[in-house]
């Protein structure tokens, strides 16, 4: 969500946070400012919606100093405008913030009975607004931060500038993930590594719980306690090709071309021979009598299509749950259960949430995750790279199907564990996977025929999705895509479920996109398509040239679909779910990459 960014420099701060701000916009953010000390004296530029509209700002009235924050904000109090934009000041404080302070309504009560009061209707406010009470009461910057810090409830990154402070920044994080970026005489922080990659390659991440006095000389961190914490210095690599367009109008369109080569990665990563080669040998799911899976959104999709292959294939019980509801549910854990947690960031709010709730109760927490550095990653006992590469887009691409491969793996890897296929079975299982590659290259080549498709789907204001067994989540995925990026109504629904209500939305104005591979279940939801086109639906059928030549009479319009085993039908037929939104939305003339009130990466609940 929310983008940070901080320098302690040798250059002027402006330009170089507005750029480092740019590189975060994929987050997703409604307003955005940066705030600097110039010779002692605090001052900040502000404004609403893109960022060009703060360098405009800049370009009138410009900021100088060498020692600034920045922030995008995606709002969570008050509404997006110029008063409610980060960063906040107070006096001689300036801050900025990622999460939600679930205190502030209290901490206003304290102020207010000092005679404080507050201009915005955020909460972040509050944090300034009790900074400079403390500053007020005579501390020292630092342990003005300190006393602040200590008194919130929530999740937040934070990180605080100082008038008259030229070589200070304050940086804490609880819940929101931090980054210290170390350079030559320079520092630097960022809510996301991406941010600080022009700066530096040399990234400590905070744990959880501490907060870091930073100077241009190093960084000094406490944890929780307070007590001084030595956190690792790491070497990261980001290619600044990933975080480019490479020639594509849009992110998206160039993550779903990436597709064919990150899965070609994951293959190379994953497999040795006619062996699955895990990063943590160790994993015995012999010992595994339950799966319980979590995740978010479209992570959540990836889940429920591995539900099929952990219970068909290892005979696994497997559950899975949205983060959101995960730990209010309370679920009771038995025995042998292992805990999949999946998240392209690797900061999902919820998510790690619910991999806290599952720790020390399960026998072993997984995660599949995009960012190694992730909290997830750092807190799960085994984590497993999908290997996607940088994803700029908001709407999931090339993640999600790196997140079904690796989902694919374990899955293979259970099942042959437990003795349910042998090596014979698993041979050819992988050089089904190894032929996936080129079958996702030969998927894209539909893409002319869903951009005229998708001038007519433009039209429609409900959309319906069908799918059965393993595509009914590819169904829910498509529905997903499709509203997030187009702003059309969607849904998607379990085939045999039409008759139970769905097949009363039906008629001549709502497209029905039916996912059916000629697999075991094709014929019934044939059927079920028959029923939409008997009551006047325009179906799209997407399925494989045996599936047109038995059921392709009377559809509406038909995508043919390389022909590719049952089991890994989900992972090509991502493809052109994924087309049908992004042209969809070029026809609706939507901002595809950063969809009006999503953000890439949620991290507060």
């Amino acid at each position: 969500m929310c983008g940070i960014v901080g320098v302690l420099g040798n250059h002027e701060a402006a330009p170089i946070l507005v750029e480092a701000l740019k590189r975060l916009e994929y987050r997703g953010y409604d307003s955005a400012g940066i705030a600097t000390v110039n010779h002692g004296v605090l001052d900040r530029r502000r404004a609403v919606g893109k960022l060009v509209n703060l360098s405009d700002l800049l370009v009138h009235d410009p900021l100088a100093g060498k020692s600034g924050i920045g922030h995008t904000r995606w709002a969570t109090h008050g509404a997006p405008n110029v008063t409610n934009a980060h960063p906040h000041m107070a006096g001689r404080v300036s801050v900025v913030h990622n999460g939600i302070i679930e205190n502030f309504r209290e901490l206003r009560g304290f102020l207010a009975d000092k005679g404080i009061t507050h201009t915005t209707d955020t909460d972040t406010e509050t944090v300034a607004l009790l900074t400079q009470y403390y500053l007020g009461e005579g501390l020292p910057p630092r342990d003005a931060a300190a006393q602040t810090i200590a008194r919130l409830t929530g999740a937040y990154a934070l990180v605080f500038l100082f008038e008259g402070e030229e070589d200070l920044l304050i940086a804490a994080r609880k819940g929101s993930p931090l980054a210290i970026g170390h350079g030559d005489g320079e520092m630097f922080v960022g809510s996301d590594a991406i941010a600080l990659a022009p700066m530096t390659d040399r990234i400590t991440y905070l744990d959880e719980g501490d907060w870091a006095v930073v100077t241009r000389s190093g960084v000094e961190i406490r944890d929780a306690q307070g007590a001084l914490a030595n956190r690792a210095m790491r070497t990261i690599q980001i290619d600044a090709a990933h975080i480019d367009k490479g020639g594509y109008k849009h992110f998206m369109a160039k993550e779903i071309a990436e597709q064919p080569a990150v899965l070609a990665n994951a293959l190379e990563f994953y497999l040795d021979g006619d062996a699955i080669t895990l990063p943590a040998p160790g994993l015995d799911f012999t010992k595994v009598n339950r799966l319980s899976m979590v995740a978010c959104g479209t992570a959540s999709y990836a889940c429920l299509v591995a539900k099929y292959w952990f219970e068909q294939l290892a005979g696994l019980p497997v559950d899975v749950d949205v983060a959101s509801e995960f730990r209010y549910r309370e679920p009771p854990v038995v025995p042998g259960t292992m805990a999949i947690c999946v998240s392209q960031s690797g900061e999902t709010a919820d998510t790690l949430a619910a991999l806290r709730y599952c720790a020390g109760k399960v026998d072993t927490i997984v995660s599949i995750v995009n960012v190694a550095e992730s909290s997830i990653a750092r807190e799960s006992d085994v984590a497993l790279p999908i290997l996607a590469g940088t994803e700029i887009g908001v709407a999931s691409t090339k993640a999600f199907t790196c997140q079904l491969i690796t989902l694919a793996f374990l899955a293979l890897t259970a099942a042959h564990q437990r003795g349910r296929i042998d090596d014979a079975a698993l041979a050819a299982h992988l050089a089904d996977l190894r032929g996936l590659p080129g079958l996702v290259n030969h998927a894209l080549g539909i893409e002319g025929e869903t951009k005229r498709i998708a001038r007519a789907l433009a039209e429609a204001r409900d959309i319906l999705f069908l799918g059965r067994g393993r595509m009914f989540p590819l169904a829910l995925e498509g529905a997903l895509k499709l509203k997030e990026i187009s702003y059309i109504h969607a849904e998607a629904y379990a085939s045999g479920e039409l008759k139970h209500g769905p097949i009363a939305l039906v008629d001549k104005t709502v497209p029905v996109i039916v996912m059916a591979p000629h697999d075991e279940l094709f014929d019934k939801t044939v059927s079920n398509m028959q029923e939409v086109m008997a009551r006047g639906g325009k179906v799209l059928l997407i399925t494989d040239a045996k599936g047109v030549a038995e059921a392709g009479d009377g559809t509406w319009e038909t995508l043919v679909m390389p022909e590719i085993a049952p089991l890994l039908a989900p992972i090509l037929y991502a493809i052109p779910a994924q087309l049908l939104a992004y042209h969809t939305a070029m026809a609706k003339g939507t901002d595809v990459d950063q969809p009006r009130n999503l953000a890439k990466s949620v991290t507060v609940e």
